[in-house]
């Protein structure tokens, strides 16, 4: 077997060819309490920080999400996870895990409201239904029976 044929049989098979480049990435270090975006202009954007905000090719994403009850909690859930992220190399920004905690209780609270009134979204969340109806509800990619009134 020749090298270019063994070359492109290591790619199929999820291998680096043997004269790969390496890569060098770059990750912009965040200093204390940097400025953020709203949850809901973070989660279109990718990142919580504008610091980070580096559109792939330059194509940003503006298009914001209408504001239903499901959106909403996606773009909390979003926000708290990058707080997280951003709090484990930054413990000590006291504004940050403020509205971190903050953000967890709108999270439950939002979370509680919507098991309530649609339907629960996790097998966690208690229901006070006679019967056990998680199949029976239309999973996320049936677009057509998950209108959001």
């Amino acid at each position: 077997m020749d090298y270019r044929k063994s070359e492109q049989m290591s790619c199929k098979m999820g291998k680096l060819p043997s004269k790969a480049p390496l890569a060098n990435p770059y990750v912009p270090f965040q200093m204390e309490n940097p400025a953020r975006y709203d949850a809901r202009k973070g989660l279109i954007r990718g990142t919580l920080y504008p610091g980070l905000d580096l559109p792939f090719r330059g194509m940003v994403n503006t298009k914001e999400k209408p504001p239903t009850p499901k959106n909403e909690l996606q773009a909390i859930g979003f926000a708290l996870n990058e707080l997280a992220l951003y709090l484990d190399t930054h413990p000590c920004d006291s504004e940050a895990l403020e509205l971190y905690r903050s953000y967890q209780k709108k999270y439950h609270d939002m979370m509680m409201k919507y098991s309530e009134d649609c339907k629960p979204l996790t097998h966690a969340n208690p229901v006070n239904h006679k019967s056990y109806t998680w199949l029976s509800d239309p999973w996320p990619w049936e677009y057509a029976a998950n209108k959001e009134g």
